[in-house]
């Protein structure tokens, strides 16, 4: 459990147990270190977890974003115990430099991306984001576009295989995508359950990694539907061209793909060479002046207490930087180290 500063005088006070708790918490607020009268972005409100630890921790301003129309709707009760101190909006992360600056609230002093499926979706059988529960094979997070039954349902075997291949990092994807080409030809995928069971079968029913077999699958596919690897990108452009001199920015990722693309990203800014990978040839950038600084070569990751506590967290890494005086640079989706697999 998190040691919390005291609360700026006239915060209500609630029970800790009606509270999300995100993953690296006390880490997080730490790196952010909200301050009277500053203004922060929460680009991932979901439940809303950093967003009041911010609020919580000083007299400042909030602007909490999410493409998730539920997320919003959940957030009123909490504009209303801190009023004036939070502006909630319904839109993409990856646009937040253009909602700060029409909400009148630009350059900020922090921002905090928390990437990926929130808990909150993934307990919501309807969503169709976790197979524990069988519902409907959705997956979207902003409840717009294509539905993750459309994609298994009409793309070809060859891009199925690559989605599978590239997002879920699944070595038998082509064993897999030939198998859901097979099934529905029977009869449409239309839940979660019967994803997960073809799955199962094509991996002979074992863990993988401790996990179910159709983890890296659905992973690849929530992945695909959302282009979250896409906005991560994007995000984070528009993080640099928001952030005041100074200001910090926290990304607490779950997965490999996306760390990567912040690790990339942030090195890349900081001025240093960036590594080549299977996909990607080295780079390295002289031209631009170093528009962050990195704070932590390594990930912060969770302690073994939030562990027992949270099994959840795992995986989760949080990478920190400070914005320096320099302009942004344009933002290039090659070296931002994006797969090419998209939408």
């Amino acid at each position: 459990m998190m040691v919390r500063r005291d609360r700026p005088v006239g915060t209500p006070t609630e029970p800790e147990s009606t509270h999300h708790v995100p993953v690296l918490l006390s880490q997080v607020l730490a790196q952010l270190d909200p301050q009277d009268g500053e203004t922060y972005i929460d680009g991932t409100f979901g439940a809303g977890g950093y967003t009041r630890a911010i609020l919580e921790a000083a007299c400042c301003r909030v602007l909490a974003i999410d493409r998730d129309p539920t997320a919003i709707e959940r957030a009123q009760a909490l504009g209303a115990a801190f009023p004036g101190r939070l502006t909630m909006v319904e839109a993409p992360f990856s646009t937040l430099d253009a909602i700060a600056e029409k909400a009148g609230l630009a350059p900020v002093d922090g921002v905090v991306l928390d990437i990926g499926v929130s808990s909150m979706q993934l307990d919501e059988p309807e969503r169709g984001f976790s197979f524990q529960t069988d519902g409907p094979l959705d997956m979207r997070m902003s409840r717009h576009g294509a539905t993750a039954a459309d994609i298994v349902n009409d793309t070809d075997e060859e891009t199925l295989a690559r989605i599978i291949y590239v997002l879920g990092e699944e070595r038998r994807s082509r064993a897999i995508a030939r198998a859901i080409v097979a099934a529905r030809t029977e009869a449409p995928l239309q839940t979660t359950k019967a994803l997960a069971d073809v799955v199962a079968r094509v991996l002979g029913g074992r863990k993988v990694d401790g996990r179910h077999p159709a983890t890296r699958t659905f992973q690849a596919l929530r992945i695909y539907v959302n282009d979250e690897l896409g906005e991560l990108a994007r995000g984070l452009g528009a993080v640099e061209r928001c952030l005041k001199p100074g200001g910090r920015l926290v990304v607490v990722t779950f997965h490999s793909l996306e760390d990567r693309i912040v690790k990339r990203f942030l090195t890349e800014r900081s001025g240093k060479e960036v590594r080549g990978s299977r996909h990607l040839p080295e780079q390295s950038i002289k031209s631009e002046l170093p528009s962050f600084r990195i704070v932590n070569p390594r990930p912060l990751t969770p302690s073994k207490g939030e562990l027992q506590v949270n099994p959840r967290a795992r995986s989760a890494r949080a990478r920190v930087a400070v914005r320096t005086e320099a302009p942004a640079w344009p933002l290039d989706s090659i070296l931002a180290g994006l797969p090419s697999v998209s939408p």
